[in-house]
């Protein structure tokens, strides 16, 4: 009995044991649990990673002999045009072969005739008014071979005036003078026929008819407009500060909207004008343009080949790149490497962006020319910058030139 009992109090303390032991286990895990929530986060410190250089792109500068590229715009004008009007009065008759709007006339060749029914019966009256003079002339000569006769026989001396009187000088160059008169009209007959026949002055184009066959002319009626074909010109405007580049000679290179893809024309710079341009008060050029209606076609074996390129119409415009004549050594460069001031930002040996501000000889829509200011053998960069400053390191990368 008292060994159960015994057996039965040593089974009792062991579950109290067990049962503090549980509770011991489980106030310590929630004291731990609350310390571990009520702990800030402790994270090591480390150091910041090193950032990436920015990539840049970058061309190798060169000063070489060059000049810049100078656009412009330019109306076509003629060299040469004229009104060809009647020198006689008259009816016209009919207009020569070929001559309409559009139409080539070579030099010489037959524009348009006035009726010459008058003009010959005048050319007639005048031949024989020479024929009348002219005897009238020998005449008179004849009077002078007597009157000499005469005076020798009289065996006197006479004072010049009368001697003069008396050997008929008055008379005989009276008569003379008829003669020059006579032949002089005589002239001015033959000269208004051969004008009854209006001729091209040069090689042209028919730029209008301005009357129609059967109008009676009076003297210095236009008859015909023409526009010279062996040249036009082509009128430019430019900033003013854009002279000192160019002179007389310079080769020009002109396109157009309307031409085909890829075509262009030749052209040569022959003056500066003195006037300037009454909107944009800018200076003007004249540009000369040689056979402007691609006319001169090569034919070999009466096979037409290729003319010189798409021709020119009197007041189009068209787009004008001049090319001077290269005068002293520069850097060029693209305008997007330009920052404000006239900065640009160079890398130098160590892969590190340093900044220079050059002197500009020129600068257009898309390239600039530096006189001084960088190193001939600069790395300068062109693109790729958002925040630069001075000493930042970058990745280089060769821009296309």
């Amino acid at each position: 009995m008292l060994d159960s009992r015994f057996r039965f109090s040593r089974q009792t303390g062991r579950f109290h044991l067990g049962v503090l032991m549980a509770l011991l286990v489980l106030v310590g895990g929630l004291a731990i649990a609350s310390w571990l929530l009520n702990q800030p986060p402790r994270i090591e410190p480390r150091p910041p990673p090193e950032p990436t250089p920015p990539l840049v792109d970058v061309i190798h500068t060169q000063r070489v002999k060059q000049a810049p590229t100078l656009e412009a715009f330019g109306r076509v004008e003629p060299e040469q045009q004229a009104n060809i009007a009647s020198r006689v009065a008259g009816e016209l008759t009919r207009f020569g072969q070929g001559v309409v709007p559009g139409g080539v006339v070579e030099q010489g060749a037959t524009l348009a005739t006035i009726d010459q029914a008058d003009l010959r019966l005048a050319l007639a009256d005048a031949d024989a008014e020479l024929a009348n003079a002219q005897a009238q002339l020998a005449l008179e000569q004849g009077e002078q071979q007597r009157a000499r006769s005469e005076y020798q026989s009289f065996g006197r001396e006479l004072s010049p005036e009368r001697r003069a009187l008396v050997l008929r000088e008055p008379q005989l160059r009276q008569a003379q003078a008829g003669v020059t008169q006579a032949r002089v009209a005589r002239d001015q007959a033959a000269l208004n026929l051969e004008r009854a026949t209006l001729t091209a002055p040069w090689r042209a184009m028919v730029q209008e008819r301005l009357v129609g066959a059967g109008s009676l002319l009076s003297q210095g009626t236009d008859v015909v407009r023409l526009v010279g074909v062996e040249q036009f010109w082509v009128r430019a405007s430019l900033p003013g500060e854009w002279l000192t580049w160019l002179s007389v000679g310079d080769r020009a290179t002109l396109t157009s909207r309307g031409w085909p893809a890829g075509e262009q024309r030749q052209g040569e710079l022959i003056s500066i004008l003195p006037n300037l341009e009454e909107n944009g008060l800018q200076t003007q050029v004249l540009i000369a343009v040689e056979d402007p209606l691609a006319l001169e076609n090569i034919a070999v074996e009466n096979i037409a080949l290729e003319s010189s390129g798409p021709a020119l119409r009197l007041g189009d415009i068209v787009r004008t790149t001049l090319h001077p004549k290269p005068r002293e050594a520069l850097i060029a460069l693209p305008s997007s490497a330009l920052k404000p001031g006239d900065g640009v930002w160079t890398v130098d040996d160590n892969d590190q962006l340093r900044q220079a501000t050059v002197t500009l000889a020129y600068r257009g829509e898309d390239q600039a020319l530096v006189r001084a200011g960088i190193d001939a053998e600069a790395r300068v960069v062109v693109a790729g910058l958002a925040q630069p400053r001075e000493g930042q390191r970058v990745r280089v990368r060769e821009a296309a030139q």
